[in-house]
């Protein structure tokens, strides 16, 4: 795991950092993995992917991201990337892989209401892609939104959405 970590901040080819991308996301269905990887340093440096061009590595870093979220000390680090998550989702072509990758990290980030907030600004997005996406779309961004839902809080937030 270390020595993937090392390959993906020391390449800049997008096909080795998608393969290492791709590794880490798999080793990470291992919860002991999961904190190896994040003792590492490994989620920042996945988490530095995220600003990549090129959307395969994209891609593979919200995956790898979203399979080392299912760890809350895990996430306590994954939130920090929250905001640029919603960004890239808003961004991404619609129904795109990026876009399903970026929600559903952002589904595993909203099953508690710690890193509700820094999903505010999307949810005029989230409405957006309800009503213009596909089937697929719109079944995870029913997940973010019914997570956001089950949050006093953000009930204002919710209803007030300019859609």
């Amino acid at each position: 795991l270390q020595k993937l970590i090392h390959l993906l901040q020391a390449t800049d080819d997008p096909l080795i950092q998608e393969q290492a991308l791709i590794t880490l996301s798999n080793s990470a269905a291992f919860s002991v993995n999961q904190d190896i990887i994040r003792n590492l340093d490994g989620l920042s440096v996945i988490g530095e992917m995220l600003s990549n061009c090129t959307p395969k590595v994209k891609e593979k870093a919200l995956n790898a991201l979203n399979n080392l979220s299912m760890n809350i000390k895990n996430q306590e680090e994954i939130q920090v990337f929250t905001a640029q998550v919603c960004r890239t989702v808003e961004s991404a072509p619609l129904n795109s892989d990026v876009q399903l990758a970026g929600l559903r990290l952002l589904t595993n980030m909203s099953v508690t209401s710690d890193y509700h907030q820094k999903m505010i600004n999307s949810i005029p997005c989230f409405f957006h892609l309800l009503s213009e996406g596909t089937e697929r779309t719109q079944i995870h961004v029913l997940k973010v939104l019914v997570n956001l839902s089950a949050n006093p809080a953000m009930t204002r937030h919710l209803l007030r959405a300019q859609v």
